[in-house]
């Protein structure tokens, strides 16, 4: 099923065919609307079935030709088929779009959309972007060269990286020597994490051992010396 981000004006349901040419087929057993919006119909879930598996638009002539019945009953379908989708507030609809017909996601739901495939086709962060993720996060504003120091290794690529993927976003210069850009996190870091600001973040006192056990591991580590 193709994704509708945009705003084409191509791809609106009011595209199909008016309403007049849906009302009945042209064979001996008309459809009636109770038929064609309970999915009791073998020719309407045929159509729906084609439509799902095609990425392409389908012609109304192709699916005739394929089921072996006019194409003017393929058209009275396919209008069956668009309204029940519109009235029945479905996630999708049926569009006439370049000379033929195929299923698109509604377009209120663009939003929501693009940034499900955005995070879908996102590849992961590694250990590396995590950490320098997690200092910025928590020492921000922040240099590279802060950022550097605290790994011990050069993070000027990682952070880039961050950067570009929309992560990390400068937020300022430091008044020191140099006027080192500083860093910060975004909004969509934020909305990665599900938190409403980098206050939101657990106290580093979570991941750090207390006093008393840093006094052990020292007594231990001289006991073992």
């Amino acid at each position: 099923m193709k994704q509708n981000l945009g705003s084409d004006e191509d791809f609106v349901v009011d595209d199909l065919p008016s309403d007049e040419l849906f009302e009945s087929g042209s064979g001996d057993n008309p459809i009636s609307a109770e038929e064609a919006t309970d999915g009791s119909n073998l020719t309407q879930k045929a159509i729906e079935a084609i439509l799902l598996v095609s990425s392409d638009p389908v012609t109304s002539k192709s699916i005739a030709s394929v089921l072996a019945v006019s194409e003017t009953d393929v058209i009275a379908e396919m209008g069956h088929i668009a309204r029940f989708y519109r009235t029945s507030g479905r996630g999708f609809e049926l569009a006439k779009i370049a000379g033929g017909y195929q299923l698109r996601t509604s377009g209120e739901l663009g939003e929501v959309l693009e940034r499900y495939l955005n995070e879908q086709l996102a590849p992961r962060l590694s250990g590396a972007a995590l950490e320098v993720l997690s200092i910025v996060a928590y020492k921000q504003p922040v240099s590279r060269a802060q950022v550097s120091a605290v790994r011990g290794v050069n993070s000027d690529g990682v952070m880039k990286m961050l950067q570009a993927r929309g992560y990390l976003r400068i937020i300022g210069k430091d008044r020191g020597p140099g006027q080192a850009i500083l860093y910060g996190t975004t909004q969509l870091f934020l909305e990665r994490l599900g938190i409403d600001s980098v206050a939101d973040l657990p106290p580093l006192s979570d991941f750090v051992p207390s006093a008393e056990v840093l006094e052990a591991i020292e007594a231990s580590l001289k006991e073992d010396g």
